[in-house]
């Protein structure tokens, strides 16, 4: 190879570089002015929580999750509107019992049905998330991200429907929360959730800080009672997780078994104090962030 087809080659990995870092910076400028521009959270008298003692794990419903059965959709559903928002086909739909209900097609349906039971499992606020694997969705009409999911009689298959309660207060994107700035910075609690990513490998870990491409963490206000409401902090996109970490879209992936187990913690695992400093268990957060996205 001559000298100057490898000059070529070094300017072009020099330039893809420069766009990559570029964007990066864009994105977080963005980030910033969004942030700063939707002003501060509407979170006035109430009680900030990440997380809440499970009680008793093993006697958890975690066929039903969060919400229990008492909370699962219940056919007939009903179309409301078609969401544009999203990398994956959405639609609202109402069920039997009037709820209302966000469903969602697409490969990070397995992904996040599991991955909010065992957040739950663990004391962390999540979504009453459901897989139906079948059912019809009565006046969809016309549609177009998700007329490949929906066919003309408004039959589909494995949906995740996720509980979109209007009494509770959603803040999402601008008014999401950071991994850096929240007020559990330091806490087990907050350490606890980082350690659930890694366990199952999910490497799109975006904050608020990430506004511009999209955040996926989000604070819900509840009422607990009649006189105090509870500002719930949780993450509310868990798609990216079970499968392969790496350092692009394409080297990532979702709901892969045998490839999360390989490449989540690479290396033997040792556990001793004599291991090398590779592959300790304090390392091995480092080690998994060089595979995903930043560390949270």
């Amino acid at each position: 190879m001559s000298g100057q087809t490898l000059s070529y080659i070094a300017y072009a990995a020099a330039a893809v570089v420069v766009v990559f870092v570029g964007l990066h910076v864009f994105w977080r400028a963005v980030g910033y002015y969004k942030v700063r521009k939707a002003g501060p959270r509407p979170l006035f008298g109430v009680r900030h929580r990440l997380w809440r003692d499970p009680g008793d794990v093993p006697q958890l419903d975690l066929r039903f999750g969060p919400g229990g059965s008492e909370q699962a959709p219940v056919a007939p559903f009903r179309f409301i509107e078609e969401q544009g928002a999203g990398t994956q086909p959405c639609v609202s739909v109402h069920d039997a019992n009037g709820r209302r209900w966000r469903v969602k097609w697409g490969h990070e349906v397995p992904c996040e049905t599991f991955a909010v039971r065992l957040a739950w499992a663990c004391g962390y606020f999540a979504e009453v998330t459901h897989l139906v694997r079948a059912g019809t969705i009565e006046g969809c009409g016309a549609l177009t991200r998700a007329a490949s999911c929906v066919n003309a009689e408004g039959a589909f298959t494995d949906g995740r429907f996720e509980l979109d309660d209007p009494d509770v207060l959603k803040l999402f994107e601008e008014h999401s929360w950071s991994w850096t700035d929240n007020p559990f910075v330091g806490t087990p609690q907050l350490a606890g959730l980082k350690i659930i990513l890694m366990l199952i490998s999910n490497w799109d870990n975006k904050d608020q800080r990430d506004v511009a491409r999209g955040s996926n963490t989000a604070i819900y206000v509840t009422r607990v009672s009649r006189w105090k409401r509870e500002a719930q902090y949780l993450i509310v996109d868990w798609g990216g997780s079970m499968g392969r970490w790496g350092g692009n879209v394409v080297t990532r992936g979702r709901w892969e078994a045998k490839r999360m187990a390989y490449l989540a913690i690479p290396g033997p695992l040792n556990l001793g104090d004599a291991a090398p400093a590779a592959n300790r268990p304090q390392d091995w957060p480092s080690r998994m962030a060089r595979r995903g996205q930043p560390s949270p």
